[in-house]
């Protein structure tokens, strides 16, 4: 009869005497030859499969043999098709160890598939679709995937803790570099093979972690997504460390699979060596990390770019627009992740933040560059608001509007982030425009791409035109500006736009100026405009 001892809050049954060990080994290799003739496998060929020896695989399936070991019989449930923790209980009690006896609920985790990966925190793309009347949270869809270099790494992890030996890697990049999403993709195949997910995050993370690291059951992946918050812990952080080590090194444990993201400046202060002399508190962190740390760059390669063209052409969307900001830098991954954010700054903002945002994307969307001066920003942005915004707004709106907006998203990215105009080295050109002064602002890639799409049928206001003409002197901005007020019937502020111009000596605002008055029914006007243009070559 089994015998059931309290230890801590998980009871565990101890191995019973020869005739239960025994029967417990029978029935450990009867699954295994069921499995294989199912499978239609020869010995040999399973040992190609798994990795492990013949003689290993003979000594496995031979009655009478010694009990195999748990990373044997993990890899052979994981290829045959069996329930490793059902397999691994089995030969606990076949060795006579002592074996967890809760019940499968009570088990950490879950099963893999049964986690939303944005639970585990892989950062939403895009926008989020709603299902009419649907009471439940916004759904978002995960963008198609693109492998690169490093995921060829965390595969052969996978591999390996499928074959039966536990691993740890710890993927180190910047924000939003795609490491927790990498992370998702890798443990996919480990779904099919019914391994559980656990993530340590209730009370605090820490907490969670140093309280149940102990209790981490054979396939099993420990998901440590911003491991500053296990590593770095003042005071748990080292004993999480050897906790981690312990679970690693266990064979009787395993196989189980450790995955956590760091950002860089964490993963350099976890391993620096300390002076001679200095206190080592990241000591055990420090060996922990030795080898296991993976690093994941900033930007797409040319091959990751064409592999997410590929993805574009069968039709994602998500990925499409993301190419479409940011193909010139490669930074594919942050600009998916800081997208709904910079919509949700836009949208919850203040009546000054939407006002300065939105006068921003009427500039970029009518042509002006891409370097919009502050000046302007805060003219233009007075009639974007309403007479009741207008009158409670404070002396310091301005000043607390850009602060707002100068805050990051993920992907280190800014709504609008003051920037510098970097100028060509070349001579200047006889018709240089007027140096800007003042700061200058550029607006998010992703919100000048909405505003383009949301407001191409709106006219700005009569403050937009009026700041624009005040403080912007780039000829092409002016240029673009007569264009579009022509268009949009503003012919006042064209006329404005195109005199500017051609005070500044650009000769084709003069004939502008002459079409115009051509067709206001003024032919003298227009003939004296035109023999200017004549006069001045």
């Amino acid at each position: 009869m089994m015998n059931i001892v309290e230890h801590d809050r998980v009871g565990v049954h101890v191995g019973g005497g020869p005739d239960e060990r025994e029967a417990a080994l029978t029935e450990l290799r009867k699954r295994l030859e069921d499995a294989l003739a199912h499978a239609g496998l020869t010995k040999v060929q399973l040992a190609a499969r798994t990795g492990l020896s013949r003689t290993t695989i003979h000594t496995a399936f031979q009655p009478g043999g010694p009990v195999p070991s748990p990373a044997t019989v993990a890899a052979l449930a994981g290829k045959l098709g069996l329930p490793k923790e059902q397999m691994l209980e089995l030969r606990r009690t076949a060795a006579g160890e002592v074996v967890p006896v809760h019940g499968r609920d009570e088990w950490l985790g879950k099963p893999i598939g049964q986690w939303d990966p944005h639970d585990l925190e892989v950062h939403p793309a895009g926008t989020a679709a709603i299902a009419a009347h649907s009471g439940t949270r916004a759904h978002r869809v995960l963008p198609g995937y693109v492998y690169r270099a490093h995921d060829q790494v965390l595969a052969e992890a996978v591999g390996e803790v499928a074959r039966g030996r536990s691993r740890m890697l710890v993927l180190v990049g910047s924000s939003s570099t795609g490491k927790t999403r990498a992370c998702w993709e890798a443990v996919q195949p480990l779904a099919a093979e019914g391994w559980r997910l656990w993530h340590p995050y209730d009370p605090t993370r820490a907490e969670a972690a140093l309280a149940d690291l102990d209790r981490v059951a054979p396939s099993t992946v420990v998901w440590l997504n911003e491991a500053q918050h296990y590593l770095g812990h003042p005071e748990a952080g080292e004993r999480i460390a050897a906790a981690l080590h312990t679970l690693l090194t266990s064979a009787e444990r395993g196989p189980v699979l450790v995955l956590a993201t760091l950002w860089p400046e964490y993963s350099d202060s976890y391993t620096v060596l300390p002076s001679p002399g200095e206190p080592d508190p990241h000591s055990r962190v420090r060996e922990l990390l030795t080898g296991r740390t993976l690093t994941v760059p900033e930007a797409f390669d040319e091959e990751a770019l064409h592999a997410a063209s590929i993805l574009v052409q069968s039709g994602d969307r998500l990925m499409e627009d993301a190419l479409n900001r940011a193909r010139t830098h490669g930074r594919i991954t942050q600009d998916l992740a800081g997208a709904p954010e910079l919509m949700r700054r836009y949208e919850h903002g203040t009546p000054a933040v939407k006002a300065v945002l939105e006068a921003a994307m009427d500039a970029r969307r009518l042509g002006v560059g891409l370097h919009l001066p502050q000046a302007f920003l805060i003219d233009a942005a007075t009639d974007y608001l309403t007479d009741d915004d207008y009158d409670q707004l404070t002396e310091d709106w301005a000043e607390a509007a850009f602060a707002a907006l100068a805050r990051p998203v993920h992907g280190k990215q800014a709504p609008l982030r003051r920037t510098t105009i970097r100028h060509p080295r070349l001579p200047a050109p006889a018709s240089a425009p007027v140096p800007v002064s003042g700061p200058v602002f550029r607006l998010a890639d992703y919100l000048e791409q909405h505003g383009r799409t949301t407001r191409r049928r709106l006219c700005p206001p009569a403050s937009f035109w009026h700041a624009a003409h005040t403080h912007l002197t780039n000829p092409d901005d002016l240029h673009n500006l007569a264009s579009a007020a022509d268009v949009r019937q503003r012919l006042q502020w064209a006329h404005h736009f195109w005199r500017k111009l051609a005070d500044a000596g650009h000769l084709d605002a003069l004939l502008s100026l002459a079409q115009m008055r051509k067709l206001a029914g003024d032919p003298e006007g227009a003939e004296t405009l035109t023999r200017q243009a004549a006069d001045a070559g």
